[in-house]
């Protein structure tokens, strides 16, 4: 049976509608959840960086670098931040692969000589109740590391006491804050050696 012309031609124009409605939405979507992702990275930035102000705004120092030593072999962002053109902090994104259930993702906050500033996960699939607890949300098990570097630390205490070390480790967990500690340590010493890239003169 043949569908009239005027028929046809609606179902077209509705067809069309509904494209348009749905192609608006999604822009409208996309731009809110990127908003929001921006919102969220720069909380974790200034919870490992000092206090302004800043030469620039943080989010807008963010540079690509491959560097397998910070625990991915695809780049990971780095920021650099500056007060009156001087070197102020540099964030490191860290990923501590082995983590119990995978990676975990944190931001590594530095002075410029190396000492941390602070560190923080944003990105885990931890057991709930029990290695959930590196979160700062859950509690502040993560600022235990603030202040320490190198230096002041030797080789031997970048693990959880039980195995020698001088971090505590998590009530009934071990193997994720050791993840972490290492993938801390680990960035420290990739510092250390870059860090003529990371600020250059």
């Amino acid at each position: 049976m043949r569908m009239p012309a005027r028929t046809g031609l609606t179902l077209a124009c509705c067809a069309a509608l509904a494209i348009a409605a749905l192609s608006l939405v999604h822009q409208l979507t996309r731009e809110r959840l990127e908003a929001a992702r921006q919102q969220w990275l720069l909380q974790g930035l200034s919870a490992v960086l000092p206090d302004g102000p800043y030469d620039e705004d943080p989010l807008s120092t963010r540079q690509l670098i491959v560097a397998p030593e910070l625990g991915s072999e695809q780049p990971v962002p780095l920021y650099t931040v500056y007060r009156e053109q001087a070197p102020l902090a540099a964030v490191l994104s860290v990923v501590a692969p082995d983590g119990y259930n995978g990676d975990i993702r944190l931001l590594l906050g530095l002075h410029p000589d190396g000492r941390i500033i602070g560190a923080r996960v944003t990105e885990h699939r931890e057991t709930p109740g029990l290695g959930d607890d590196i979160d700062i949300a859950r509690s502040d098990w993560i600022t235990q590391f603030s202040d320490r570097s190198l230096t002041s630390e030797g080789d031997d205490a970048w693990a959880v006491e039980k195995f020698g070390g001088r971090y505590d480790a998590l009530t009934g967990a071990t193997i994720t804050p050791q993840a972490i500690i290492t993938a801390i340590h680990r960035a420290l010493q990739w510092y250390q050696q870059h860090r003529d890239e990371v600020f250059p003169s």
